[in-house]
């Protein structure tokens, strides 16, 4: 028996160590930043979901779920809400998680430089209770309150004040834009922006781990063709998204997988509705069709969405016709109908308003960020040339597009919403609302749209606990929004990631990549 055992330790000692599972990842746009505070954009708020936590998260079927707190509850008369904190939870520096960095990360998250303040615009207080207590009051009765900051992400208050990171900045960034410390399943290990991003397990992670990886990195890769190169070669795990004209073929290859969904994700056309010339027309220098709701009409009349979805889409994506799909909460059903494709009504309404013989234009648009986005944005272009209207098409990588569209250097421009809290609430606060920087709502209107209407309902609808009132609230504006075409709504983007057939992992419709639900087999 002694002899027995001392052959098996030689073998051990020779033995090969066991595989460590490790992962890459390749997206075509790379997060802008690592501070979770300073940009408000799905691939910077989608990635971090891996590094930083909140007080509450969305599981796998996008239910609310407890994190850094294990419970919460309304206070009085729909006064606010009180979250109690989980204890013993540590930052990947080691550092304790309190209530105080529930504060600290509040009053950063809200502060005017910040891209997520619109987020708390319904709270008034927040007050710390003890170490594990935390009471957020609001102005007004909130039912949608612990839903609508599952993507509010605590940071640590001494790391971020001995980085000199107290806030966020993100026109020059600071130590936060390249580093991370948060609470959550994995850590940053390095940060090469445009290159890769590495990250490994947390150990101290207090959650209970539902992956096997030892390593993981993401690289941003822009080029489909490419991508899809990757993935097939076995250079990269999981891509998002395929190309949607390679899917047929993709399925036919037993070494990777495609997983198929609908994203909640509406992609629409905006207008500059407060601005008083075009900024790239040729001879419309000194008005703005656009001000006018008979030209927004002929836009959405000249578009062809079905057969866009048709060719562009190979048939992957749905119609749409309000600011959220039908899968959201404060869906219309009653307002499903979207324009129909009309070239005469539209050239009728282009003279209607004025301009019988068109006009010029110029369309700004993503060449990165959502899916086939410029191909549709070139489609786009050609029915409306067929029109009349002449649009001047600039495609641009998504890190240069949103400073665009801040600073008013567009005509049209397009966009996709995903409503973080899955209720249509969200695009109204965000997109529909007047822009006010003291109410923090109206943050992407970038066109300034404006309605008294829209403004009144907003805050009803945030505070109504009846739901039958609440929908009815919701029904008007979303009537408003329809006959003011404040948007054109066209479909709501389909999610088509490729993954190795020896990986499991979950597809959610917030297009949020969630790494400890990898399995590497």
């Amino acid at each position: 028996m002694r002899r027995l055992l001392r052959l098996a330790a030689v073998i051990a000692a020779f033995a090969p160590a066991v595989q460590a599972e490790e992962f890459t990842w390749a997206v075509n746009t790379d997060p802008q930043t690592m501070d979770p505070h300073a940009v408000n954009s799905a691939p910077v708020l989608g990635f971090l979901n891996n590094v930083y936590e909140g007080l509450v998260r969305r599981g796998k079927d996008m239910t609310v779920e407890p994190a850094l707190a294990t419970s919460w509850e309304p206070i009085g008369n729909g006064e606010g809400w009180r979250f109690t904190l989980r204890q013993g939870v540590t930052f990947h520096d080691g550092a304790e998680f309190t209530a105080q960095d529930v504060l600290f990360s509040y009053q950063r998250a809200s502060d005017e430089v910040s891209d997520t303040r619109s987020w708390f615009a319904p709270v008034s207080d927040v007050v710390v209770v003890d170490d594990y207590t935390v009471d957020f009051m609001t102005t007004a009765p909130n039912p949608i309150f612990p839903g609508s900051i599952a993507n509010w992400m605590i940071m640590d208050s001494g790391w971020a004040e001995a980085n000199n990171a107290a806030l966020p900045d993100k026109e020059n960034g600071n130590y936060a834009t390249l580093n991370t410390n948060g609470t959550g399943a994995f850590r940053v290990t390095a940060r090469e922006p445009g290159l890769r991003t590495v990250l490994e397990p947390f150990d101290s992670w207090w959650d209970e781990a539902e992956h096997n990886i030892t390593r993981a990195e993401l690289t941003p890769i822009q080029n489909p063709a490419t991508a899809l190169a990757a993935l097939l070669s076995g250079d990269v795990d999981f891509i998002n998204p395929v190309p949607i004209q390679d899917v047929a073929r993709l399925k036919e290859n037993s070494d990777v997988d495609v997983i198929q969904g609908i994203e909640a994700r509406v992609i629409m056309l905006g207008f500059p509705h407060e601005a008083e010339t075009l900024k790239y027309s040729s001879e419309t220098t000194d008005a703005n069709p656009f001000a006018d709701v008979r030209v927004r009409q002929a836009v959405a009349h000249a578009i062809n969405v079905p057969a866009i979805l048709q060719t562009i889409m190979r048939g992957n994506a749905e119609e749409v016709s309000q600011l959220v799909s039908a899968a959201m909460q404060g869906y219309v059903p009653a307002l499903a109908e979207r324009p129909a494709h009309d070239p005469d009504r539209a050239r009728a309404l282009l003279t209607e308003a004025g301009y019988p013989d068109g006009f010029s234009f110029g369309f700004k648009c993503t060449n990165n960020r959502y899916l086939n986005d410029e191909a549709v944005c070139q489609a786009i272009t050609g029915m409306l040339a067929q029109v009349g209207i002449t649009a001047t098409l600039d495609a641009m990588p998504v890190q240069n597009y949103w400073p665009e569209l801040r600073a008013d250097n567009y005509d049209m421009f397009l966009l996709g919403w995903s409503p973080g809290t899955f209720d249509a609430e969200h695009p109204i606060r965000f997109l529909a609302a007047t822009p006010n920087e003291e109410l923090r709502v109206g943050s992407w209107n970038f066109g300034g749209y404006s309605n008294a209407r829209v403004d009144e309902l907003l805050p009803m609808i945030q505070s109504e606990i009846d739901p039958v009132a609440r929908q009815a609230m919701i029904d008007e504006t979303t009537k408003i929004l329809q006959d003011e075409m404040a948007y054109v709504p066209m479909y709501v983007q389909p999610l088509v990631w490729g993954v190795r057939s020896n990986i499991e992992l979950t597809q959610r419709p917030d297009d949020f990549f969630i790494l400890r639900w990898v399995t590497v087999n």
